[in-house]
């Protein structure tokens, strides 16, 4: 072989080790405000077991994963302003597409989303990012498609109207559904089940290029759940929802960096980038 061919090749090969070695399958991470409530809730109905005559600032998020690796990953959908969903005093409403573009992501450009469980405020949007692969957890799925309408079951804060939903990404073959506890999904990206807020919620933790980010979504609802380790009403188990508070805080370096998931403080503890866009980090 002529020296320039194998100077050639072995530029080729360093080149090739460059790019594999500048992706690292980390992740951009920003908390996407798009609803917010009228009135504070009594933290009273937010914690068990308290007497705190306090209140907590509600809000309704998205989160947006921009990976190095090309992904583009929405946690949950959020819902749709419309007659069909529980009465809501909303101050403030963007419906979630239109809120990503705040950010100059379209809904086209998802190429994951991740639903954390499937009450109506985390999965109602689905139908917006039609092009995605979604994951859920497959217990999670079978009890919402199936023995939550059962008589006596539990099915608060779900709606009939997202079964559908989640039917179809099934039958377009889109739906990548998740069997267990700490599991990486996606690269860089890894879920948790045992918080039982609904049959099989999870929750992620996201490589960043400095110290990992957990998105508690509604495993932890306010700070005032995480910091004094108490559970929240809405739970099938109490007890289990309160070890998975406690091992959250054993998964990331810096607790600072577990967010809940209806918090409005979110805005307020990391830096704005646009309005009600925050990035985590």
């Amino acid at each position: 072989m002529r020296l320039p061919v194998i100077i050639a090749s072995l530029i080729a090969l360093f080149v090739s080790a460059l790019s594999q070695t500048q992706t690292r399958d980390v992740y951009e991470v920003y908390a996407i405000e798009y609803a917010t409530s009228k009135s504070r809730a009594p933290v009273k109905d937010i914690a068990l077991d308290t007497t705190s005559t306090e209140s907590v600032a509600l809000s309704f998020f998205v989160w947006y994963l921009k990976g190095d690796n090309g992904r583009k990953v929405l946690v949950d959908t959020g819902f749709l302003e419309d007659s069909t969903k529980p009465r809501m005093s909303l101050k403030e409403y963007q419906r979630p597409d239109l809120a990503l573009q705040r950010i100059h992501v379209g809904a086209n450009e998802i190429t994951d989303v991740i639903i954390t469980h499937p009450h109506f405020d985390h999965i109602d949007g689905l139908e917006l990012f039609n092009k995605a692969t979604v994951w859920m957890q497959k217990n999670d799925f079978a009890y919402f498609v199936g023995d939550a309408w059962q008589k006596g079951a539990n099915n608060f804060g779900l709606d009939k109207q997202d079964v559908p939903k989640i039917i179809q990404v099934n039958l377009e073959g889109r739906l990548q559904l998740v069997n267990g506890d700490s599991l990486e999904i996606i690269p860089g990206i890894r879920v948790f089940t045992g918080s039982k807020h609904t049959y099989e919620s999870q929750h992620l933790l996201v490589n960043t290029k400095a110290e990992r980010v957990l998105l508690a979504s509604d495993d932890a609802w306010f700070y005032y759940n995480i910091n004094n380790l108490v559970s929240i009403p809405l739970t099938f188990d109490p007890d289990a929802y309160v070890r998975q508070l406690r091992r959250m805080k054993t998964l990331v370096s810096n607790p600072d960096l577990i967010v809940p998931g209806h918090d409005a403080l979110v805005l307020s503890k990391f830096s704005q980038v646009a309005k009600g866009v925050v990035r985590i980090r």
